[in-house]
């Protein structure tokens, strides 16, 4: 009795989480009795005491000859429940909340962020002073639509290095580079369409995508871009509207795209719908320019995002897309129905700071101890038998495989249980393909206890 009870709340709880999740809205009809019976591999009889419960909760009505039907009112958006399933230690929200949740004195070695001391305080510091003596507009009104015309302008000079070629015009701030693809979504995606992302990409995308409820498939990335015979398979079977990528520093993996996939790519897309955004939030961290999907495209089907938190301050938010400038026209009335005025204050700031003095300094000082720790942490790792997929020319990630049959989610868990947080692979992978990599910030793994609690955690695998 006890076992057929469990099921009965198995099927209720199946139910309860579908209108959870949204799968499920009032009017929607469920499976039948047997069908639910046949996909739950329970008995028919399960499934009618499960409904009858239901229908005694008020969740669902009988319509005689046709079938049950939900009738709760339409459910609050939870993103834990909708598809694919993850255990908690490897959902994007949980890694993220983890992260950012947890006191200073936990070590962050899985966290997407440099430490406080590698960021240019002095910079911020010396920018706050000035501007606390600037006219009163500066300090409390709403910033123009487009945002700040001197960052735009400063931009607009960055790009060009790049070989992006624009104008302040086709350039919108915003208040961060999340709320930045958060808007294209909104501007270009309806519930159902199909978004591309590299397998493994940078997790966040994975949940600001189970937002916007549209369809998630995975290309798997190689050392020198997306790998391209997936891709078109992709786009002939999917017929995606987006795909989301790093050209730059690719996140999670530190890898650079070729010219030459960069090139195929674009050729393949001409006669599609598809537009690409192109995530650019570690530019700074570069030691030579990267090709970029916007140069070669000229800014027609790529769009251009990026901000500032990653080298100046993730308290201090502000980012940037680049677009055609139509497509900026109708970003603009999205932007402020959704939040009205942008930060003028924040985008002063990372004007000033980006025009300091000593920011080029200090960025040179960052590349270069990235390029020195990165080397003694590879060491480190090699000797717990922990080896990098590539070592890359720059940034701040390693990414990294366990020895074979090694769980990434498990040793994740039993260092959080000695205060070290990880970034397990699936975190990062559509497909799950990524069970025994791990991420590594270099800038957050520079101490002996991470290697120690490892080393102590992986020796249970050892013989």
């Amino acid at each position: 009795m006890k076992k057929k009870s469990t099921r009965i709340n198995f099927v209720i709880q199946e139910v309860h989480s579908k209108i959870a999740s949204r799968t499920y809205f009032p009017g929607a009809r469920l499976p039948s009795v047997r069908a639910q019976a046949k996909r739950m591999q329970v008995s028919v009889s399960t499934v009618v005491e499960a409904y009858e419960r239901l229908m005694a909760e008020g969740v669902i009505i009988s319509r005689p000859g046709s079938g049950f039907y939900i009738v709760e009112p339409i459910a609050p958006l939870a993103l834990t429940q909708i598809e694919p399933r993850l255990d908690r230690e490897i959902d994007p929200l949980w890694v993220s909340r983890q992260s950012l949740e947890i006191n200073n004195d936990v070590i962050k070695p899985g966290c997407g962020w440099l430490p406080a001391s590698w960021l240019y305080e002095t910079g911020i510091r010396r920018a706050l002073r000035t501007l606390s003596k600037a006219e009163t507009l500066d300090l409390v009104e709403y910033a123009t639509p487009l945002g700040h015309l001197g960052l735009r302008q400063l931009l607009v000079r960055r790009l060009s290095n790049f070989g992006i070629e624009t104008v302040a015009e086709q350039i919108m701030l915003t208040e961060s580079g999340t709320q930045a693809l958060d808007l294209i979504c909104r501007f270009l995606l309806e519930p159902g369409d199909t978004v591309l992302v590299d397998d493994p990409c940078y997790f966040n995308f994975h949940a600001l995508l189970k937002a916007h409820r549209v369809k998630v498939i995975g290309v798997p990335y190689t050392e020198n871009g997306p790998d391209i015979t997936c891709f078109e398979n992709a786009l002939r079977e999917h017929n995606p509207r987006l795909y989301i990528t790093n050209s730059g520093i690719h996140n999670p993996t530190g890898a650079i795209l070729s010219p030459v996939i960069a090139h195929r790519l674009l050729k393949m897309i001409d006669n599609t719908n598809l537009v690409i955004v192109e995530d650019d939030a570690f530019t700074d961290f570069e030691v030579s320019p990267a090709p970029r999907l916007a140069a070669f495209d000229g800014l027609s089907r790529v769009i251009q995002i990026g901000s500032f938190s990653k080298t100046i301050s993730s308290s201090i938010r502000c980012g940037y897309i680049a677009a055609q400038k139509n497509w900026i026209e109708h970003l603009i009335n999205l932007k402020i129905s959704t939040s009205f005025g942008g930060g003028r204050l924040a985008a002063e700031v990372i004007f000033m700071t980006l025009t300091d003095s000593g920011y080029r300094r200090h960025m040179e000082t960052v590349r270069l101890k990235l390029a020195d720790e990165m080397a003694k942490i590879i060491v480190k790792l090699e000797e717990i038998h922990i080896k990098p997929w590539l070592v890359p020319q720059a940034g701040i990630f390693l990414w990294c495989q366990l020895p074979k049959g090694i769980d990434a989610t498990i040793v994740a868990q039993e260092c959080l249980k000695q205060g070290v947080v990880l970034a397990p692979g699936n975190v990062f992978s559509q497909s799950s393909n990524a069970r025994d990599f791990l991420r590594f910030n270099i800038a957050q793994s520079m101490n002996d206890h991470t290697f120690n609690i490892l080393k102590m955690v992986l020796s249970n695998y050892w013989d």
